[in-house]
């Protein structure tokens, strides 16, 4: 039996242009996308001012010119790192579902899907696969209400329309 989930799988290049055709719906978050900028904006921002600052404190520590770039680094890297939460999104199309969480990506034929589902208490839906696995789907999230709501129904109809295709 063939491995359900490819992850990491590099592919040849293609072109953007006819990659993004082929998808019916595209899912990104709202709210984790905003909430991921300001707060990288401002991780940034105190490590930037805490390593430019820390040179002229009189606390008897010795902060030399290597030890602020370190603390300025790190803290820019620490915001590169909350960016990450900015990469979820699933899209949906005749070939299947493609999910990229916070690293890789998965794509899913239809024949490989039994649903898609929101548990009770959890932040994000979840892709169900064949053979009680699942796949969390960090585009769709709980605090995203209404548009949460809309992209799980829309998801489904998708989903009736291609695997009744498949059946006949």
């Amino acid at each position: 039996m063939t491995p359900v989930v490819r992850i990491w799988k590099r592919s040849p290049p293609v072109n953007t242009e006819t990659a993004d055709a082929g998808w019916d719906l595209e899912v990104r978050p709202h709210r984790a996308v905003r909430n991921s900028r300001v707060v990288a904006a401002v991780i940034a921002i105190v490590f930037v001012l805490a390593g430019v600052l820390s040179g002229h404190s009189h606390t008897g520590v010795n902060f030399r010119g290597a030890d602020q770039a370190a603390v300025i680094v790190f803290g820019l890297l620490l915001a590169a790192a909350v960016l990450l939460l900015t990469r979820p999104r699933v899209r949906v199309g005749a070939r299947g579902v493609v999910v990229r969480n916070i690293l890789g990506d998965n794509e899913f034929g239809w024949k490989d899907i039994v649903g898609v589902s929101v548990r009770d208490k959890k932040a994000w839906a979840r892709l169900e696969l064949v053979g009680d696995e699942y796949v969390p789907m960090l585009a769709i999230r709980v605090n995203d209400k209404d548009y949460a709501a809309e992209s799980l129904t829309r998801f489904r109809e998708l989903g009736a329309k291609y695997t009744a295709a498949q059946d006949t």
